[in-house]
Order: structure tokens, then C-alpha cells, then sequence
């Protein structure tokens, strides 16, 4: 295997990591309208991921950073032909972020409510433009000789595109009320574990539809067998939450969310961006990736940055891992 397939199974983890972590975080910005009921309950759920959500956005980060270094003509057509949709996504990210902070600098209920509205379509359109995002890379772009996408904003908006983003805004919705279940207590523990029954439920089948698509389309053995993960874990997941097991549930359908991106990547590989042009002009993991000796170079700096900020991160979930309910929200709130 040589340096480029290394980074490209790398950007791989960075990825998953990225969707694992951030789909529940993007889940409970949903839930602070589908699950809350009240303003205290809006507040226990953005506490959950008070501390972490900051830091789920690193593997994004990192991911980013790791496809410019290694693959700099996949990042160039992706970025450039993707920009809309990504600049939505940096918008929603950035406007989320403040929401977050600022919602509690004021007492005076329209602020706040206001603020709160930010968190639930700043964590909702991210969910669905991800999944269009990826829809395509996999499925494939307009991309001329010069490895350029020559194709329109409306040309990304295709039904197999479509559908992923429907996927990944039903996986994380689950993931988030699994996650929900997980971290709080009382009433609204036990609403996050009947409403993610239903919403598990309703996951499957736009899943299966997608990979199913996938597999039909590009896939072999090794990506069959990721998605029988996929199906299974989503299916144990259910069953978990059933019987009160929240930690295995979240572990699950972690497990699904997971499955479900290195099947997309096993599908992909040896491409990093196909062209629905000519074939010969499609995006490898050779033809796209930096020299040797920069791939070289990153892999070392690679190495010793990337334990620690997982230790740190660790160590974060771990010092806030207890759960919290309404009588933990200060009456002021």
C-alpha cells in the first residue's frame, strides 16, 4: 500500500469520526424542537453537548486540512465545485456556534427563543447537505480533462443526492435521541427512548433504499458487507433502546453511522471524485495526491498530533459523562 492509499483510508477515519461525533450533536439541535417541550428542556439538551460540540468540529477540521495536504486536486474541484452547499454548511456552523454562546448572555425570552431557533436549523441543514454533499462524490460530478466540475449548483440536486441527504438528517435525528436517552434523566429521558423507536424506524428504509442504490451501483463484497453492518446495527440499536440499554443503543447506531461511511468510501476507492464525463477523467487517489515527499512529511506530523487531540477529546467525554436533567437548570434560565 503505498502513501496515498494510506491517506486516503485516513480521510476515511477523519470522516466517520466527523459524522459519528457531530451527528448527534447536529440530533440534539434537532431534538430542541422535536423533543423539548419547554425552554428548561431546550437547556438540558444543549447542555449535553455543551461541552463537546465544539470539539466534534476538530474532525471536520482535520479532515479538511488532511484532504489539502494530501490530495490538493480533490480539495480544489471538491471546494470549488461545491461551494455553495459548503458555504451554507460554514454559515450553519459558524451562526450555530454563536447560538450557542450567546443564548444565555440575555434573560429576555425572544432573545433567547430566537437564539434556539438558530440551534434547530443550523444543526438540521448541515444534516441534509452533508449527505448531498457525499451523494455526490460518490455517485459522481461533471468534471472536465482539466479537473474541473463543469456542471451547475441544480446539477447536485440529483435523486440519488437527494436521498442521501435524507439519510444522513434521519440517521442523525436517531443518533441524537439515542444520544438524549443516554445523557439525561426523568421525563424527557424516557420521550428520547419512545421517540427514537419511531425514528429508528423511519431510518431504515430511506438507509437501505441509499446503500442498497450504492451497492447496486459500484459496489462489491467488501461494501455489501458493510452495509449488512449498517443494517444490523441500526436493527440491534433498536433493540438495545427497547430494553432500556442506552449505552449499547448509542454504540450501535455510532456502529451504523459508521458502517455506513466506510461503505460509501469502499464504493469510492481507487477514485476520490468520479466524472460522469469520461472515466478516464475521473479523480484517483494517484492522480489527485501530493509527491511522495509531502505525503511523507504530513504523515509524520500525522502521527504525533493525532493521539493526543483524540486523548484530549477522550478525557473531555469522559470528566462530562454523567447525565443531567431539568432540576440541574437554574430557575434563572
Amino acid at each position: 500500500m503505498q502513501l496515498h492509499d494510506v491517506w486516503f483510508v485516513l480521510i476515511a477515519v477523519l470522516w466517520t469520526g466527523y459524522f459519528f461525533l457531530e451527528g448527534f450533536d447536529f440530533g440534539i439541535g434537532v431534538h430542541t424542537k422535536l423533543l423539548a417541550r419547554d425552554r428548561r428542556e431546550k437547556r438540558v439538551l444543549i447542555n449535553t453537548i455543551g461541552p463537546v460540540w465544539d470539539g466534534n468540529e476538530v474532525w471536520l477540521i482535520s479532515a479538511a486540512g488532511a484532504t489539502f495536504a494530501a490530495f490538493p486536486d480533490w480539495y480544489a474541484t471538491l471546494l470549488s465545485g461545491f461551494y455553495l452547499p459548503f458555504l451554507l454548511i460554514l454559515v450553519c456552523l459558524i451562526v450555530r456556534g454563536v447560538a450557542f454562546e450567546y443564548r444565555a448572555k440575555r434573560t429576555e425570552e425572544h432573545w433567547q427563543r430566537n437564539w434556539e431557533t438558530a440551534i434547530f436549523w443550523t444543526s438540521l441543514l448541515p444534516a441534509v447537505l452533508w449527505g448531498v454533499v457525499f451523494g455526490n462524490i460518490v455517485h459522481g460530478v461533471k468534471i472536465d480533462a482539466h479537473k474541473e466540475y463543469v456542471g451547475s449548483v441544480l446539477d447536485l440536486l440529483n435523486p440519488y443526492a437527494i436521498l442521501g441527504g435524507l439519510v444522513t438528517l434521519t440517521l442523525f435525528t436517531f443518533h441524537g435521541a439515542v444520544f438524549a436517552s443516554l445523557k439525561t434523566t426523568g421525563e424527557i429521558r424516557g420521550r428520547a427512548r419512545r421517540l427514537a423507536t419511531v425514528l429508528g424506524l423511519l431510518t431504515l428504509v430511506p438507509t437501505v433504499g441509499f446503500l442498497g442504490w450504492t451497492q447496486a451501483d459500484k459496489g462489491d463484497v467488501s461494501s455489501l458487507i458493510a452495509m449488512g453492518v449498517v443494517v444490523v446495527a441500526l436493527l440491534a440499536a433498536l433493540g438495545a433502546n427497547r430494553l432500556g440499554r442506552e449505552g449499547w443503543a448509542f454504540s450501535f447506531s455510532g456502529l451504523a453511522i459508521a458502517a455506513a461511511v466506510t461503505m460509501l468510501f469502499l464504493t469510492l476507492f481507487p477514485n476520490v471524485m468520479p466524472s460522469t464525463l469520461n472515466e478516464s477523467w475521473n479523480l484517483t487517489v494517484g492522480s489527485a495526491s501530493s509527491s511522495p515527499y509531502t505525503l511523507k512529511i504530513i504523515t509524520w506530523c500525522a502521527g504525533f498530533a493525532t493521539p493526543l487531540v483524540m486523548l484530549y477529546q477522550g478525557w473531555t467525554y469522559w470528566v462530562f459523562r454523567k447525565r443531567i436533567g431539568t432540576q440541574h437548570i437554574a430557575e434563572a434560565h
